[in-house]
């Protein structure tokens, strides 16, 4: 007998157990085509953009954000990073801001990303990821969706398209609860 067979089972299962414990409201399956709801604190971000302007929750209280974890070297961020874009671009005129928060890696690195795949949203770098390990991101990429109260709401592992429209609808329907439309 082999010891092969056992150790990838080891491995996959130190890979995927953190994956049942993304959202504080439980366990969830695993890239579910669904955004999970969320319970529990909206972490700190407070974080600077490649040109040095910082960037805060805060400051956004009131609107929709998203905000997504991500790095260059993540092949499912990198093809997900146009639907997010187009998902900006659709939301245009409505209470909803968006950031990409790069995980670990320097500006020149994410500057030569954007030269390829250019955003119409802020990239913030969270260079010793202190951030990413307070918002518990333990695969990218993650996206999170706060509502104007400042709360997260939705949280999402993995790839997805963001421009789906049932994304869109559930971001404008958070977006209207704080203008009672």
């Amino acid at each position: 007998m082999t010891r092969r067979p056992a150790a990838a089972a080891i491995a996959a299962a130190a890979f995927l157990l953190p994956l049942l414990f993304l959202s504080p409201a439980g366990p969830a399956p695993l890239l579910a085509a669904e955004l999970k709801p969320w319970a529990g604190p909206t972490p700190a971000l407070n974080l600077k953009d490649a040109a040095g302007t910082l960037h805060g929750l805060e400051a956004f209280r009131g609107k929709v954000v998203v905000v997504n974890f991500w790095a260059t070297w993540c092949e499912p961020c990198r093809e997900e990073m146009p639907s997010l874009n187009r998902l900006k671009k659709s939301l245009e005129g409505e209470p909803v801001a968006m950031f990409a928060v790069n995980m670990g890696e320097g500006e020149g690195r994410v500057a030569e990303f954007l030269k390829k795949v250019p955003v119409d949203f802020p990239v913030l770098l969270d260079r010793d990821s202190q951030v990413t390990r307070a918002w518990k991101v333990t695969l990218i990429p993650t996206t999170f969706i706060i509502g104007t109260d400042g709360r997260i709401r939705y949280g999402y592992a993995g790839e997805r398209d963001w421009s789906d429209e049932t994304v869109r609808a559930r971001i404008l329907a958070l977006a209207k609860e704080r203008a009672g439309r």
